[in-house]
């Protein structure tokens, strides 16, 4: 099942009366559900549906998940790994969404994560409206 939320932002006619501005706050709300849904279902297959194959994600989490000494991973082979232990992990995982805000091509993700801690992922878009980089922060 494709989902292309930030199609929009690449085309430069608005349909149905609906202005493009309207359109892009619509998709990013839509997106930010979506996203916390698929991972409060834990189904790795539909959290991975919102990443390309490149995709490049730098959060602490992995030096805290995996005890190496790098915040980044590359590639959705290797962050499918590191996000099925993750989820092995921590079975009882539920997100909260507190808010979403957008940019070009990109937009942060407000939420509650584990271990109460509140949560920003910024993600950045490819031309196919899939997520190719992402930048994780947290609380204390």
């Amino acid at each position: 099942m494709q989902r292309q939320y930030f199609g929009v932002i690449y085309v430069g006619k608005a349909e149905n009366k609906i202005d493009n501005q309207t359109r892009i706050n619509m998709s990013t709300q839509n997106f930010a559900k979506e996203w916390i849904n698929s991972w409060n279902s834990h189904n790795l297959e539909e959290i991975l549906s919102h990443y390309s194959e490149d995709i490049e994600i730098t959060t602490p989490m992995i030096k805290l998940a995996t005890g190496s000494d790098t915040d980044i991973l590359k590639g959705k082979e290797n962050v499918a790994n590191y996000w099925k232990r993750a989820l092995d992990k921590i079975p009882s995982l539920h997100f909260e969404l507190y808010d979403v805000t957008y940019g070009v091509n990109s937009i942060a993700i407000y939420y509650k994560s584990v271990m109460n801690k509140k949560a920003i992922e910024v993600m950045f878009f490819d031309q196919n409206g899939k997520v190719n980089k992402m930048f994780a922060h947290y609380t204390e």
